[in-house]
């Protein structure tokens, strides 16, 4: 969860934020599919934008959100592309578009925290928004980032819109996990299923950025991100890669693991403005874990001490988001989790 207001809810960590991105890789079939909606006068008023977390989900519908507002096409740009300096895009960018509304997990002023998910208030927002009159283009949109954050009274709020369609409305729903939404959500809007790109693809995006990334890192950073884009990214910039070889290291050590060592981790996640590596020491951990219970499995050992260590990580890591705990005793703890299972295993 993080704690950074610099890094906005809907933003991965060491990214631009979606609604200043102008290049997409990969998805020229789910951008055709809009524009010949948009182009035939058949068009939906529900996007259920879908895929793997960093796939492009959101500058996809960023880049739509554009052109239904009215941005000129820039085929330099892609498909859906629009240039930088277009009035549209510039209002973008600025948050100044009042026909523009983005739902997304807002500020805990009380806590200085983003909060754990969409509250119906801001779900609420939908239908007095499109109730309002258009601008100059005559059109509105709404970008839900993401579905999978609203409450259930939050998502209920939302159907509400999607069961009235607005005159001149789009709605954009981002979603990583579609088959957990409501059916009637599912079933009022037409689907845009995104895959990553082949590696090659990635790792030139990667090295090709204005970021920096040598070919090593960029493939580390593709191999751990199932070469979605915008995640390899994020785990390239926030540390990810040597994190996730901090991670194998201690678990490898099991039981032989200094305090020292565990505690330096724990500082290391733990740290202000460190909630990007913070998820990434998660990910790291929980893949650990599978790793060594499919090992054991496979040789025909045991490896419940490893699938329960994993079950326990991810009950750890919901209530570390949802009650706010404590950021550097919750790493401690998923640390004594892996050492525990080393433990086991060894007994």
């Amino acid at each position: 969860m993080s704690t950074d207001p610099d890094i906005e809810s809907d933003q991965q960590a060491g990214c631009l934020h979606p609604r200043d991105r102008y290049d997409l890789i990969g998805h020229d079939r789910a951008e055709t599919d809009f524009a010949n909606a948009w182009a035939s006068g058949n068009f939906h008023h529900a996007w259920l934008i879908t895929g793997p977390k960093g796939v492009g989900k959101a500058s996809l519908a960023w880049r739509a959100a554009r052109r239904a507002l009215g941005a000129n096409p820039a085929s330099q740009y892609g498909i859906l592309g629009s240039a930088p300096d277009d009035p549209v895009c510039r209002l973008f960018e600025s948050q100044a578009c009042a026909d523009l509304l983005v739902l997304r997990r807002p500020w805990d002023e009380k806590r200085k925290r983003w909060r754990a998910e969409i509250t119906v208030d801001e779900a609420r927002k939908a239908p007095k928004f499109f109730e309002k009159t258009a601008g100059a283009g005559g059109w509105r949109a709404c970008i839900v980032d993401g579905i999978d954050d609203m409450n259930n009274n939050a998502a209920n709020a939302l159907l509400k819109t999607l069961e009235e369609p607005p005159a001149r409305g789009v709605l954009f729903l981002i979603s990583h996990s579609p088959g957990q939404l409501k059916a009637t959500i599912r079933s009022r809007c037409r689907r845009l299923d995104l895959r990553a790109p082949n590696q090659e693809k990635t790792v030139n995006w990667l090295t090709n950025s204005a970021n920096g990334i040598d070919p090593e890192q960029a493939a580390s950073a593709c191999k751990m991100a199932n070469n979605a884009p915008g995640r390899a990214l994020e785990l390239a910039m926030s540390g990810g890669v040597s994190m996730a070889r901090t991670v194998d290291s201690l678990v490898g050590l099991g039981t032989r693991a200094s305090p020292s060592e565990v505690r330096a981790l724990a500082e290391r996640v733990s740290a202000r403005n460190a909630d990007g590596l913070r998820e990434v020491f998660y990910e790291c951990l929980a893949r650990s874990m599978h790793h060594r219970a499919r090992t054991r499995a496979t040789a025909g050992d045991d490896p419940t001490s490893w699938l329960d260590a994993a079950a326990q990580l991810q009950a750890l890591v919901r209530d570390a988001d949802n009650i706010y705990l404590d950021a550097r005793q919750s790493a401690l703890s998923a640390l004594n989790l892996a050492r525990e299972a080393a433990r086991k295993e060894n007994a």
